[in-house]
C-alpha cells in the first residue's frame, strides 16, 4: 500500500470557528439537505414560539410560506432579549442566533419544560440561511436585526417592504447594531423570524412542504389548547390547496390529547377515548453553570415529569403512536414509548389472567403478545420534563432512561382505576377489550399457520391448497392473475376461457361470510373466507405479508346482478378488514363483463358481428349509430344476467383476455380515502342497523323504478 503522505503534523489539522462547523456539517444538525432537513428548520424555529405558547405567554402563531421560498413565522410572546448578554458584547437577540449552545432552556428558570434544549436551533437555522430577518417587539419598540449565512450586518434594499437575499449586504465589523425601527403599544410583545434558505447548502429546487407543515401545525394545536395557529400559502404551487392563489387554514383546539386521538382514529370504536394524566419524579446529576466562577460544576437535582396520554381502541388492527416530549414529535419512539407499552402489557395481561375463564383462555393457548394488546389501538403519548435527553439534535428518539418507569407507572394506575371501574358502561368496554385481544392473539396463531401452509409449493412438495383452486403454471408475480369467480356454473366456463399458463380460477358458492359483523372465530371458521386467504398465501390480518401473495393481480368475477354485487362488496370487505395492503399496493381488482349484446345482421357477402356494451347509455349510443348506418340488428337484444349466460369464447372476449377486457382498480389513494373507506364499510356492513336503514331510506328518492334491473 502506497503513502500518500508521510509527515502528520499540527498544521493539518483545522479549527472550524462560530457557525461554520454548521455549514461544513449540515446534516449532523438537521438530518439531511433535502427537503427533510428543509422542513426541520423551520421546525426548530416554530418549536421555539410554540415553547412560549406552552408557558402561557403566547397564545397566537402565524407561519406564511412567500412566492420566493422564504417562511416567516411570528408570535406575540415576550420577544427575545434584547439587551446584552454579560461578557459578549452582544443583545440577547444576536446571541440566540450566532452562538451555538445560547438560549433560555438550559435550566437558568426561563422555561419548565421546552422542545429546544441543545441552544443550536435558531443558529443552525442561521448558518443555513441566505438571509434571516428577526424582529422583536419588546418595551414599547420594535428591534431588528439581519444575517447573511450567520453574519449579522445590513442589507441595502431597493424596496424595504420586499426584502431579497441577494440585496448588498454590508456585515459588521467593529460592534453589532441592533436597530430600532418602530414604536408598538408596551403591552404588545413578539417575536417574527423571516429566512431564505441558502442554496448553496440545499438543492434549489427543494419545497417547504405544505401537507407536512399542517400535519405538524395541528399536532401543536391538539397539544397546547387554545393555541390560535394561522398558516398561510402564497406560493401557488401547482398540486397544493393553494395552487390557485394564496390560501389561509387556522387551527385552535379546546379538548387536548383527547380530540387528537378521535381525530386521528379511523375505525369504529371498541372502547371510549381514555385519558391517563400523572406524573413522577427522579433526580439526575447535571452541569449548572456557577455564576460566581463562570464555570459548570456538577449538581443533583429533582425533576418532574408530566405524563398526559390518551388512548382508544377500534374494530380494526393497525396501530397508531404519537408520541411527544415537551410538545416536540419523537417518531422513532423512546424511553416514554417503551414505558407506555410496557404498562399497556402488563395490565392487560393481568385482566386476562384474573378472568381467563370467562374468556375462554386456558394454559395450552400460548401467552398475550404485546401486538396483541395494540391491535387496533389508536394512542397519543405527550410528556414534560425540563432538559430531556435526546438521541441526536433531530429529536426524533428521547433517551432519558427513568421516563421509562413513570410513563410506565401512570399508565398502570390510571389504565387499572379505568378498565376495572364497576360501572356498567365500563365493564362492558372492559369486556369487549379484553375478549378483542384474546381473538388478536388466536388470530395471530392461526394465520402464522396458515401463512406456513399456504406457501407456493415446488414440484418436490405436496400442495395443501383446496381442491376447488384451478391454478395457474407460472409463478412470475408480475403475469400471475386469480380470479374469485361467483358460482361452480360460471367455472366450467372460465376454464375453457382463460389462460391456464397464467390465470388460475377460485369459485366460491354463494355469499361469503361478512367479515366486518362476524369474530375472528367465525371467520377462521368459514370454509369460503378461508380458502381465499389460503390461496392468496400471504396470511390475513397484521401479519399479512403482501410479498407473499401467490399472485400479482386478484381479479373479483361476479355477475352483473344484484346478488354479484352484493357478492363483491363482500369480497371487499374481506380483502379491506383482512388483506387491506393488497389493495394498498392496487392489486385488487373488479372483472367487468358486458351487460348487453347485440348480434349485427350480416349485408351481402359480409358476415353478421357481434357488439358488447356494458351499460345502458353505451346500448343506447350503439344502436343509434346501428340505426344511422342502415344496419339491422336482431331483437330482442341480449341482456346478460350472469357470467354463465356467455360461451367460453364470448367471456373470454369481453373478460378474462387481457387484450380486450376492462378491469376496475380498487385503490386506496390517500388517508381520506381511507377514512371515508372505513365509514362507508361500517355503515353498510357493520353491525348497526338504524345508520343503514337511514342511508337507504335517504337515497330511496333517486332510484326510479325503471332504474331498477328485475
Amino acid at each position: 500500500m502506497s503513502k500518500v503522505k508521510e509527515d502528520y503534523t499540527a498544521r493539518h489539522l483545522s479549527v472550524l470557528e462560530g457557525l461554520e462547523a454548521v455549514r461544513k456539517r449540515p446534516g449532523m444538525y438537521i438530518g439531511s439537505t433535502d427537503s427533510r432537513g428543509l422542513m426541520h428548520c423551520a421546525w426548530e424555529i416554530i418549536d421555539n414560539s410554540v415553547d412560549e405558547a406552552t408557558e402561557g405567554f403566547a397564545s397566537e402563531i402565524s407561519i406564511t410560506l412567500y412566492p420566493d421560498s422564504s417562511v416567516e413565522i411570528t408570535d406575540n410572546g415576550r420577544g427575545i432579549p434584547v439587551d446584552e448578554v454579560p461578557g459578549t458584547g452582544a443583545s440577547g437577540v444576536e446571541v440566540v442566533y450566532t452562538k451555538l449552545h445560547a438560549g433560555g432552556k438550559f435550566g437558568g428558570g426561563s422555561y419548565s419544560a421546552s422542545g429546544g434544549l441543545h441552544g443550536v436551533g435558531a443558529s443552525v437555522v442561521n448558518a443555513l440561511s441566505q438571509r434571516l430577518d428577526v424582529a422583536v417587539n419588546r418595551n414599547g419598540k420594535t428591534h431588528e436585526i439581519s444575517f447573511r449565512r450567520g453574519e449579522a450586518g445590513v442589507f441595502t434594499d431597493k424596496n424595504p417592504a420586499d426584502p431579497q437575499p441577494d440585496a448588498p449586504f454590508k456585515p459588521f465589523t467593529d460592534s453589532s447594531e441592533l436597530r430600532i425601527t418602530g414604536k408598538v403599544a408596551r403591552k404588545k410583545t413578539g417575536t417574527r423570524v423571516r429566512y431564505w434558505y441558502d442554496p448553496q447548502i440545499f438543492p434549489k429546487d427543494t419545497e417547504f412542504s405544505y401537507s407536512q407543515l399542517i400535519e405538524r401545525v395541528r399536532e401543536k394545536a391538539f397539544l397546547v389548547p387554545g393555541l390560535k395557529i394561522t398558516v398561510r400559502d402564497e406560493r401557488k404551487l401547482p398540486d397544493t390547496p393553494g395552487a390557485d392563489g394564496p390560501v389561509t387554514e387556522e387551527f385552535k383546539y379546546d379538548g387536548g390529547v383527547v380530540d387528537f386521538v378521535d381525530h386521528i382514529a379511523t375505525d369504529p370504536a371498541v372502547t371510549a377515548t381514555m385519558r391517563l394524566v400523572g406524573q413522577g419524579s427522579f433526580t439526575e446529576t447535571v452541569q449548572v453553570l456557577d455564576q460566581k466562577t463562570g464555570h459548570l460544576a456538577s449538581q443533583d437535582v429533582e425533576r418532574v415529569c408530566d405524563v398526559d396520554i390518551a388512548l382508544r381502541w377500534g374494530n380494526g388492527y393497525d396501530v397508531r403512536e404519537e408520541s411527544f416530549v415537551n410538545i416536540v414529535a419523537t417518531p422513532k419512539g423512546g424511553t416514554h414509548i417503551a414505558g407506555f407499552e410496557a404498562g399497556l402489557t402488563k395490565v392487560i395481561r393481568a385482566l386476562i389472567d384474573t378472568r381467563s375463564r370467562q374468556l375462554k383462555v386456558t394454559a395450552r393457548d400460548p401467552k398475550i403478545e404485546k401486538d396483541d394488546i395494540l391491535a387496533g389501538m389508536t394512542a397519543v403519548i405527550s410528556v414534560r420534563f425540563p432538559e430531556p435527553q435526546f438521541e441526536g439534535q433531530t429529536k426524533e428518539i428521547l433517551g432519558t432512561a427513568p421516563i421509562r418507569q413513570i410513563v410506565s407507572k401512570v399508565v398502570e394506575t390510571e389504565l387499572n382505576r379505568i378498565l376495572q371501574s364497576n360501572k356498567r358502561d365500563q365493564k362492558t368496554e372492559t369486556n369487549r377489550l379484553l375478549h378483542k385481544v384474546v381473538a388478536e392473539m388466536r388470530a395471530r396463531v392461526a394465520a402464522r399457520t396458515q401463512k406456513e401452509i399456504s406457501r407456493r409449493k415446488n414440484a418436490l412438495e405436496t400442495s395443501t391448497l383446496p381442491a376447488k383452486l384451478a391454478d395457474c403454471r407460472a409463478e412470475d408475480i408480475d403475469r400471475t392473475e386469480l380470479f374469485i369467480v361467483e358460482g361452480d356454473s360460471a367455472l366450467g366456463t372460465a376454464k375453457l376461457a382463460r389462460n391456464s399458463e397464467f390465470q388460475a380460477l377460485l369459485p366460491i358458492r354463494g355469499k361469503i361470510l361478512n367479515v366486518q359483523k362476524a369474530s375472528a372465530t367465525d371467520i377462521l371458521k368459514n370454509q369460503e373466507v378461508s380458502s381465499i386467504i389460503q390461496v392468496v398465501g400471504a396470511g390475513s390480518g397484521r401479519t399479512f405479508d403482501v410479498d407473499a401473495a401467490r399472485y400479482g393481480k386478484v381479479i373479483f368475477m361476479t355477475d352483473a346482478d344484484v346478488d354479484g354485487a352484493h357478492i363483491r362488496t363482500l369480497l371487499l370487505t374481506l380483502f379491506f378488514r383482512y388483506m387491506r395492503p393488497l389493495v394498498e399496493a392496487g392489486r385488487v381488482y373488479a372483472a367487468v363483463p358486458p351487460l348487453h349484446r347485440i348480434e349485427v345482421a350480416g349485408t351481402g357477402r359480409r358476415k353478421g358481428y357481434y357488439i358488447y356494451t356494458y351499460s345502458d347509455e353505451e346500448l343506447q349510443r350503439e344502436l343509434g349509430k346501428l340505426e344511422r348506418a342502415g344496419k339491422t340488428y336482431k331483437q330482442p337484444i341480449q341482456r346478460y344476467k350472469g357470467l354463465g349466460e356467455m360461451d367460453a369464447d364470448q367471456l373470454a372476449e369481453t373478460t378474462m383476455d387481457p387484450a380486450h377486457r376492462s378491469l376496475r382498480r380498487i385503490s386506496m389513494e390517500d388517508e381520506d380515502s381511507l377514512r371515508l373507506a372505513e365509514e362507508t364499510f361500517e355503515l353498510l356492513m357493520g353491525s348497526e342497523v338504524a345508520p343503514r336503514r337511514e342511508f337507504i331510506i335517504e337515497g330511496a328518492g333517486a332510484i326510479s323504478r325503471e332504474q331498477i334491473d328485475a
